[in-house]
């Protein structure tokens, strides 16, 4: 579990590398003024951006498998996980903000659409193609 981390994952790094050779800088990493410190912020924008890991957030396109063993503790720990991502939806919501959520399988899949998702958003353009929300 220690090899786990919280910031600065992997597909947090790729995505962050593509908005800035995207010309898309001037955001903030994990700032702490908005709720749930998301993994990329543009506050003049009022646009959060959060890149969940598949397993830890439970992804609805790839469905990762559950653990074998131990499934209370990992059913109680991906429910408080949802929980809390479910929170943080509402507080922007109900904030003005444009909240985006990126997944692990789409930075895979689809990179160039996430970027050019974060693209419209950030110019205030309704994007042509949304990711969940």
């Amino acid at each position: 579990m220690r090899g786990n981390k919280s910031k600065n994952t992997l597909p947090e790094l790729k995505l962050r590398q593509a908005l800035w050779q995207a010309g898309l800088r001037g955001y903030r990493v994990h700032w702490p003024k908005a709720p749930g410190k998301p993994d990329i912020c543009y506050p003049g924008r009022r646009l959060a951006v959060f890149v969940h890991g598949c397993f830890w957030h439970r992804c609805p396109y790839c469905q990762p498998s559950h653990p074998k063993t131990n499934l209370a503790f990992w059913q109680n720990k991906f429910s408080q996980n949802i929980a809390r991502d479910a929170r943080y939806k509402q507080q922007y919501r109900e904030a003005g903000w444009q909240r985006l959520v990126v997944w692990e399988c789409q930075l895979r899949q689809h990179l160039a659409g996430v970027v050019a998702t974060v693209q419209e958003l950030h110019r205030g353009v309704p994007a042509s193609w949304q990711l969940a929300a």
